[in-house]
């Protein structure tokens, strides 16, 4: 087969398949079935996927909420911009929003305890990625993501928006504490 055959006898169907070629699909195919196999496999064992539940809202009801919880709960400020740091009692819901360009406000958490964290966007779509963890979540405005944590390491660490959200977007960093 060649380019300058005539267009009626270059039907690539009808021509012969080279032993390299066929080795080659067959390496595809069969890569291609592992990593189908591999995505079932590492959702369930992987403990990679968080369990999340989503819920509808609007950026006024979920801004009151996480106002509240500010209110209620704050122990001290911090930075320059006196961002609030929340202590919540242990197994309660936790909200934090994301907002230009900042995660609001900071979390205190105790070491192994359980918190349903709510996450929502007041604005645009935000990226929650939990530093140095493997926790990953898109947050979207006018939806409402209930993640369950147990944080099983205390220390520092850092929120990261990971989805380009404006001009101010690689500035947008929050904090959660652990403590035991």
């Amino acid at each position: 087969m060649s380019s300058i055959m005539p267009p009626h006898q270059k039907i690539w169907w009808k021509q012969p398949l080279d032993r390299v070629e066929g080795m080659w699909i067959a390496i595809a195919l069969l890569w291609s079935l592992i990593m189908f196999a591999m995505m079932p496999f590492w959702h369930v064992y992987g403990k990679q996927n968080l369990s999340n539940e989503a819920y509808r809202t609007t950026p006024e009801a979920f801004g009151k909420k996480v106002q509240a919880m500010i209110d209620q709960y704050t122990v001290r400020t911090e930075t320059d911009q006196q961002i609030p740091v929340v202590r919540p009692p242990a197994g309660s819901d936790v909200y934090l929003a994301g907002r230009l360009w900042q995660w609001w406000p900071m979390l205190e958490l105790e070491k192994g305890k359980s918190y349903r964290l709510h996450l929502s966007s007041m604005d645009w779509q935000h990226g929650f990625s939990l530093q140095p963890l493997n926790i990953n979540l898109q947050i979207i405005p006018n939806y409402e993501t209930v993640v369950t944590i147990t944080p099983d390491t205390s220390g520092e660490f850092t929120i990261v928006c990971n989805e380009y959200c404006g001009i101010g977007h690689h500035s947008m960093l929050g904090k959660i504490y652990v403590v035991e």
